[in-house]
């Protein structure tokens, strides 16, 4: 096994160059410095104590803008630190080790042996084992999952899981306890959000909302540059929003809404199949009914996309999801669902299909637990 190594704590003039570089690439002192408010004297001697952490090193020496010095770039080691991030879902653990810089390293994939809360924890550990005998520097662990999470006495506990059948659970507490290592959990659209923000196709927005599509629906939102937590710590739970007053009824009993149209149950429910890929096989080979589910789904699915929009005014939208494929294969229900459904004076809408994985949100839960700790 790797050396067991603890991330140091560091004190706020630290977080705060170490983010800056972490999240908008290398800078010079004088950019930093400008950026971030603090005096060059300051922000020397934070840059030489995380030049001697080892978690920034300098780069390319700049040319300076108009007079001046040249001076040198600073960017994050990505080797100075690795990270665990693990997805759950109803039947499985999907599990990423990142570098500093948020690039994956390492995976691996195995069903749930058991959904007792204390078992995932246990596989959970070994999981960390196995990381730890991989890697050194190993810094912080992250977990999520979709459910409900909140913070009760400073620990995030899983409030409820459907999908997993979890009440109350104290998985923080847990999973710190079964790994020794500083824990995050969020909800998984929440994780997706902010690794999308920082590293992914949301980068350099300081707006931005999320919709994943899969099992159920749901939105992340960013604005101004912050994770938005809502009261309970769970924003975005479009799922309900309502599309028809004719339409089939959710799980919830609620007639015509998103989720009656716009997950994979409902829309294998609707097109009367067994799979997704059954549906999109079916709708390609011309079944009327997979293709009018689908375009029910794309419908619902524009709706969200408009309302969100209308609501938080981002720049740019993602939309990404295991049932992805909705919006592909409906583009021209779903675009006319969104410009329908578009406040007019709104300017034009910056919409990406992102193509998804699952390691897509074990990437979110290790970029969580980079934000537990940095």
């Amino acid at each position: 096994m790797g050396d067991v190594w603890s991330w140091p704590t560091l004190h706020d003039g630290q977080r705060i160059v170490l983010l800056d570089v972490l999240i908008h690439g290398e800078r010079s002192r004088a950019e930093l410095s400008r950026r971030t408010g603090l005096s060059r004297a300051s922000l020397s001697r934070i840059t030489r104590e995380l030049l001697d952490l080892g978690f920034v090193e300098e780069g390319e020496i700049s040319a300076p803008h108009g007079r001046g010095r040249p001076s040198e770039m600073l960017r994050v080691r990505p080797d100075s630190a690795f990270f665990i991030g693990i997805k759950l879902t109803g039947d499985m653990l999907y599990a990423v080790v990142t570098n500093l810089h948020a690039e994956i390293v390492w995976t691996e994939d195995a069903p749930l042996e058991s959904r007792d809360a204390k078992d995932v924890v246990d596989q959970i550990s070994t999981i960390a084992h196995r990381a730890r005998e991989r890697f050194t520097r190993i810094s912080a662990i992250g977990v999520c999952l979709a459910g409900l999470v909140e913070i009760e006495h400073g620990a995030a506990v899983v409030v409820g899981s459907s999908f997993l059948g979890w009440d109350r659970e104290p998985l923080e507490r847990l999973v710190r306890d079964a790994t020794g290592l500083p824990t995050a959990i969020e909800n998984d659209v929440q994780a997706l959000t902010l690794a999308h923000h920082w590293f992914g196709a949301g980068v350099g927005t300081r707006n931005l909302a999320v919709v994943a599509i899969g099992a159920g629906i749901g939105a992340g939102f960013v604005v101004n540059d912050e994770l938005v937590r809502g009261s309970q710590g769970q924003p975005g739970k479009v799922g309900h929003l309502h599309v028809s007053d004719t339409g089939p009824e959710c799980d919830r009993g609620h007639v015509g809404c998103v989720s009656a149209y716009a997950t994979i149950p409902a829309l294998l429910l609707n097109a009367g199949a067994s799979t997704f890929n059954e549906v999109v096989d079916a709708a390609a080979a011309g079944s009327a009914r997979a293709q009018g589910a689908i375009s029910q789904a794309a419908h619902a699915l524009g709706v969200v996309v408009a309302t969100l929009v209308n609501v938080t005014d981002p720049e740019k939208v993602i939309v990404t999801g295991e049932a992805l494929q909705i919006a592909e294969i409906g583009r021209d229900r779903f675009d006319r669902a969104i410009s329908l459904s578009l406040d007019p004076v709104v300017a034009a809408l910056e919409l990406e299909l992102y193509r998804f994985h699952f390691t897509d949100y074990a990437w979110g839960a290790a970029i969580s637990a980079i934000r537990r700790v940095a």
